[in-house]
């Protein structure tokens, strides 16, 4: 392995140009969830055209999971479902 991100505090394992997406299914990670019960959101397509993996990374734009390379230290977790209070 090369290093570790972070997927909702817990952390995960990647191995060197392992995208977001292809660390998490190997870490068994297949729910992609969202906040406060919105429908989960999961790797589809893998190739950036659905969208379905979007994933919020912390202190950055949120990116596609599938098209995003795993990178040391990253601190991720699942988008805030619509219209859920940011108060």
């Amino acid at each position: 392995m090369n290093g570790h991100f972070f997927w909702n505090g817990a952390p995960v394992a990647f191995r060197p140009g392992e995208t977001i997406a292809a660390a998490l299914l190997r870490a068994g990670v297949v729910d992609l969830g969202q906040a406060h019960g919105a429908p989960g959101a999961r790797v589809f397509c893998g190739i950036g055209a659905c969208q379905g993996c979007v994933v919020a990374i912390a202190n950055a734009a949120p990116v596609e999971a599938c098209l995003t390379p795993a990178r040391e230290g990253l601190r991720l977790g699942p988008l805030p479902a619509i219209g859920a209070d940011h108060a």
